[in-house]
């Protein structure tokens, strides 16, 4: 009869058989109860570790419930209710470390109140606390999996060898993750928490970043600092504010508000619970630039800071001059100005495009060392570089007018592109003259002072771009930055700060240690973020 079949059914019929009788092979009997194990083995320890990896331990007023759970990115989650929650990149591996601070102990409570000295003890014996409950939660987790593991092989199999196996595969699999977490865990992570809640908390919560910065690595100080944070909060009828380094300058960076009224009052409430110094615009601030929008910029005049402001591609002359009617506004165009000893220059935009769509080319832009957006970066430098005056910060709009500036300010605040981003300029060419860049030559014999790196900051739309955010399926969410400066005017650290975009009211806040993150080096001076000089994105 097999002669009788086609060529084709023929070898499907040998292929057939011949995968029938490696099925039925010993060695193929063995590799499926292996696998059977390994996954009884792995099931047994996540339901154990998701069942019964759970510790509580005290941490300064609180009964903190620790928890471990399979997790792919690892990380640390500290709920704290109602504040908020912290996010923590403090290791890697498969499992997440959660830690919930919404029991208070009545009777420690009690005794911070009374003694308010003692919210500072009990700050400092949180290291102690939180390392022996992670050491206690780790051991009950290995625990856990292990017995879990032998249990449910047990009922599966009903024998003494496989059920060993499992059992010795939970252990090699559950202390690896646990090593593997131990070998990873970066102890400065709590120097740069992801804060998630509502905006006015953020601040209380996470601490003054200057103290932070000084103190980057100190892993003690910066979590007892956070627990008395809390405990302060927890065991007051207001949330207390957190008092400020004497020397610390709080400058608010936001942009492209886009003729959003939601922006005002998130910017108010920033203002109020950071203690803003000062509040920098770098463009933008409406959408077409006519006469009728001069309106929107009266809620300057409320935020009872200065208010320094750099005209965007949107923002007419019309725009500007209402902006520099504005009682606690400055308007810097090429010019410059002091805030708490931070020194500040700015310049505008030198292309009003409020329509990109209509926006005809610029005529020199197979030029781009000498488009307008260069040429006014260069006009900025040039300003700074002669005015005989340290400059901590220089303001533009579009990113593309910053390559001029590097190594003439350390910091470059700027717009446009509503997608925030951080980067490194690239050191300025030396000239081909031969002679020297710098306005003051050093004398002969001294050494050339180390070049100085000049870091970009690019914002997002605080404004969520407008109407034209909502436009998408999920509105675009509004950022902004808080900048910390010491006495040198050196940017500290900044907390970058999201809403998740118009009517909705949760924050997300990352706290940013300056020298600790690793913003990308932008490898073409004449390109930034895909746009060439000259150009303007549709």
């Amino acid at each position: 009869m097999e002669n009788r079949l086609s060529p084709a059914l023929r070898a499907t019929h040998r292929v057939t058989g011949a995968l029938g009788r490696a099925w039925r092979h010993h060695w193929a009997h063995r590799l499926r109860i292996w696998a059977a194990v390994l996954l009884v083995s792995l099931t047994g320890v996540i339901v154990g570790t998701m069942l019964l990896a759970q510790s509580d331990i005290p941490v300064g007023p609180f009964r903190a419930d620790m928890s471990i759970s399979p997790s792919v990115e690892g990380g640390t989650e500290v709920d704290i209710p109602p504040l908020g929650s912290l996010h923590l990149d403090s290791h890697d591996g498969p499992i997440h470390l959660k830690v919930n601070l919404g029991s208070l102990d009545q009777q420690r409570t009690e005794a911070l109140i009374d003694d308010p000295t003692a919210i500072s003890a009990a700050g400092q014996s949180a290291v102690d606390d939180v390392t022996r409950g992670v050491l206690q939660l780790s051991l009950r987790a290995l625990g856990a999996a292990i017995a879990c593991a032998l249990l449910l092989s047990a009922l599966i199999f009903r024998n003494v060898r496989r059920v060993a196996s499992a059992g010795l595969i939970a252990l090699v699999v559950t202390g690896g993750s646990l090593g593997l977490a131990a070998g990873t865990i970066r102890p400065g992570s709590i120097s740069e928490p992801r804060y998630e809640g509502l905006l006015v908390n953020a601040p209380a919560v996470v601490g003054d970043a200057r103290r932070i910065a000084d103190n980057y690595g100190r892993y003690a100080d910066q979590l007892a600092e956070l627990v008395s944070n809390v405990s302060r909060i927890y065991t007051t009828v207001s949330t207390l504010p957190v008092e400020p380094s004497g020397n610390t300058t709080r400058i608010l960076h936001v942009s492209d508000l886009h003729l959003n009224p939601t922006s005002w009052n998130v910017i108010k409430t920033v203002v109020k619970s950071w203690d803003i110094d000062a509040v920098v615009d770098t463009g933008d601030i409406v959408d077409w630039g006519s006469s009728a929008e001069t309106t929107y910029v009266n809620n300057i005049g409320q935020l009872g800071v200065p208010y320094i402001y750099v005209r965007g591609n949107h923002d007419s002359s019309a725009i500007q001059a209402a902006v520099a009617r504005q009682r606690n506004a400055i308007v810097l165009d090429n010019t410059m100005t002091t805030i708490n000893g931070v020194t500040i220059a700015g310049i505008g935009d030198p292309e009003f495009t409020p329509d990109k769509s209509e926006t005809p080319p610029a005529a020199n832009a197979d030029e781009p060392a000498t488009t307008p957006l260069l040429s006014s970066g260069g006009q900025l430098a040039t300003t700074i570089r002669t005015s005989n005056r340290k400059v901590g910060v220089a303001l533009v709009h579009d990113p593309a007018m910053a390559p001029p500036l590097s190594g003439v300010v350390p910091l470059v605040l700027a717009g446009h592109t509503h997608k925030r981003e951080v980067s490194i300029l690239p050191a300025p060419a030396p000239p081909t003259d031969g002679t020297s860049p710098s306005p003051t030559p050093e004398p002969s014999g001294t050494p050339a002072p180390p070049p100085l790196e000049t870091r970009l900051l690019v914002e997002g739309s605080t404004g969520g771009a407008g109407l034209r955010g909502l436009q998408k399926e999920a509105p675009t969410p509004l950022q902004m930055s808080v900048l910390y400066f010491d006495e040198n005017q050196n940017l500290k650290a900044y907390d970058d700060i999201q809403l998740g975009g118009t009517g909705q009211s949760n924050v997300e806040m990352q706290r940013n240690v300056v020298g600790a993150e690793k913003p990308a080096p932008t490898t073409d001076p004449s390109v930034f973020n895909g746009v060439t000089p000259g150009a303007r994105p549709s």
